[in-house]
């Protein structure tokens, strides 16, 4: 028997025009967070994963091909050929 809460959560592609990314600016642009001090505060409470890690550094350089798991949202993180 499956439920809902046993479906993964499907991985989203997010590009971005250039890296490195901060971590706190990715919560931002997916609209996981109202603002940036909320995501600061979701990062150092130990709230988000990277690359299936718990990351608290809100200022953590995020690159093409790291994994950002948030609130059940999952994104894999691309750099967009220019």
């Amino acid at each position: 028997m499956t439920t809902e809460h046993d479906t993964p959560a499907p991985v989203l592609i997010l590009s971005i025009d250039a890296e490195p990314i901060e971590l706190y600016k990715i919560l931002k642009m997916e609209n996981w967070v109202g603002s940036g001090g909320e995501a600061k505060f979701a990062i150092a409470d130990g709230q988000v994963l990277v690359n299936n890690a718990v990351e608290t550094r809100k200022r953590k350089k995020i690159f093409s091909g790291d994994m950002v798991e948030f609130g059940g949202n999952k994104i894999q993180i691309r750099v967009q050929p220019a």
